[in-house]
């Protein structure tokens, strides 16, 4: 079966695509991301799938888990895995609205990472309607809560990555049109300053503001990032009463590095700032962890598949390690050959900017259906 002759079409893949983008799916509302799900299970019931769905926890939406029916149906095959959440608020869709300008398409989660589940069911609707049965059988599994680093899927992720021989993962391709064949390590933390209120017009000495003490321990975090692991603060919240000194002020921060060695590292470093200054107690607690994600030699003969196919229609498919974590992550780091990368190229994720290349849409269709009819 080559790939190159499925009658793979953008346009049909754009309009189907649209009605997920326009359903904003962001992480925090549950509710909003079970509507997305919603729409994926009844897309792929028509395909033929058996759908199960696994009801949300600790807050979040729910996981669809789908089943294509085939002859080895129940025996290790293939994990699409993929998530539906984004970083955009409901209501982002009127600031970024679904548009065409040439080779682009914008619209909120259409490049992370919509468009690449998108892509992977376009690939197995394709080879069905091809009369094409796959020599391992296929699950995909879509959850809830990847853009906060998958807290309350990840045993579901692990348990389904083991029930299978190969896991793929659409998160966007990078941008010189390669793969991902390995992830950094990165760690969350939670920072909490407490201080001692006063009235702020009245008797401002006798307070302790623990905004500042945020403030100060900010500047400290970001100022240990070197080229071995990155520190950043990128939520915070503080005081409530603007003549008030704020008692209390929150944040959140993230640890990046490419070894787990300096992860671990940063770890230490991180649950070192812990302590009382000027009054001020600050307080650095561990959140959810992503490990490091190293090739093995099952990874780089599944890439090497990859690139064969990748030739195969004209195009080469380089690989590399990524920043920036995903649920191959987990995957991976457990020794299940994954390959990751595999949705659309494009850009400016997370941003009000965010696109896709329309023409991917197709070239890394074919490549996942490629995948799909030569794994075994």
């Amino acid at each position: 079966m080559n790939p190159a002759n499925l009658p793979f079409d953008s346009e049909a893949m754009l309009q189907g695509l649209r009605g997920w983008v326009e359903c904003e799916s962001p992480t925090w509302d549950a509710g909003a991301v079970n509507r997305m799900l919603d729409i994926a299970a009844r897309d792929m019931a028509i395909m033929g799938a058996t759908i199960e769905r696994i009801a949300g926890r600790q807050g979040f939406g729910g996981v669809i888990r789908a089943r294509f029916p085939h002859p080895k149906q129940g025996e290790p095959g293939i994990l699409i895995a993929g998530h539906m959440d984004t970083v955009h608020p409901v209501g982002t869709i009127e600031k970024l609205k679904w548009r065409r300008e040439g080779n682009k398409c914008y619209g909120p989660g259409i490049y992370d990472m919509k468009g690449g589940n998108y892509l992977s069911l376009e690939a197995i609707r394709q080879l069905a309607r091809a009369s094409f049965t796959t020599p391992l059988p296929i699950t995909v599994l879509f959850t809830p809560d990847e853009e906060v680093g998958t807290p309350s899927t990840r045993d579901i992720i692990e348990a389904e990555a083991a029930r299978n021989k190969y896991v793929l993962v659409p998160e966007p391709g990078r941008a010189d049109n390669g793969v991902t064949t390995g992830r950094y390590a990165i760690a969350r933390f939670n920072l909490e300053a407490t201080g001692r209120p006063s009235h702020a017009g009245a008797t401002l000495s006798a307070g302790r503001s623990a905004i500042r003490e945020m403030a100060r321990q900010i500047l400290a975090i970001d100022a240990m990032t070197t080229e071995d692991c990155t520190f950043s603060v990128g939520v915070v919240h503080g005081g409530q009463w603007v003549n008030c000194v704020a008692t209390t002020a929150t944040g959140e921060a993230l640890s990046m590095a490419k070894r787990q060695v300096d992860l671990d590292r940063g770890v230490e470093r991180m649950l070192a700032l812990s302590g009382t200054t000027n009054d001020v107690a600050f307080k650095v607690t561990r959140g959810v962890t992503r490990p490091v994600w190293e090739p093995d030699a099952g990874t780089m003969a599944l890439y090497e598949k990859a690139r064969g196919i990748a030739k195969s229609l004209g195009t080469e498919l380089p690989h590399a390690s990524s920043g920036g974590g995903s649920d191959g992550n987990f995957t991976g780091a457990m020794g299940i050959p994954t390959l990751d990368g595999l949705g659309v190229r494009g850009g400016n994720g997370h941003t009000l900017e965010e696109y896709i290349e329309i023409e991917s849409l197709v070239e890394r269709g074919r490549l996942m259906a490629g995948l799909l009819a030569t794994l075994e």
